[in-house]
């Protein structure tokens, strides 16, 4: 049986994404906290960041908190901001452009395990 776990917003760390400049992580909730199925991460794009093309290993669920920023996916681009949500699958061919003056930041939920990244450029 799983316990039940409460983490304040003080005790996240946040670290730059190797894959992008002016993307940083925080790990929520993970594997590590002892949540048995799901990952829930905070990424914070900074205004004018942009990550490369890429892949992931599992699927992504996503909610957009704050901002507003373009998100690529199979060649079509997507205008979103705070409320939105997104699903993108494994394997799928995916990137994000900050073009305004305001950072951006999405929760993502991902399946536990790994989620290997693979850039395309």
């Amino acid at each position: 049986m799983t316990d039940p776990l409460i983490r304040t917003g003080d005790e996240i760390a946040y670290e730059a994404v190797d894959a992008a400049d002016g993307l940083e992580k925080g790990v929520l909730i993970a594997a590590e906290h002892g949540a048995p199925n799901f990952a829930i991460r905070r990424f914070v794009l900074e205004a004018g960041a942009e990550v490369p093309e890429h892949t992931n290993a599992v699927e992504h669920e996503q909610y957009v908190l704050e901002g507003e920023y373009t998100v690529g996916i199979d060649n079509e681009e997507y205008e979103v901001e705070a409320g939105d949500s997104l699903l993108i699958p494994a394997g799928t061919v995916h990137w994000y452009r900050n073009e305004s003056d305001e950072d951006g930041a999405f929760l993502c939920a991902v399946p536990n395990g790994d989620d290997e990244i693979e850039l395309l450029e």
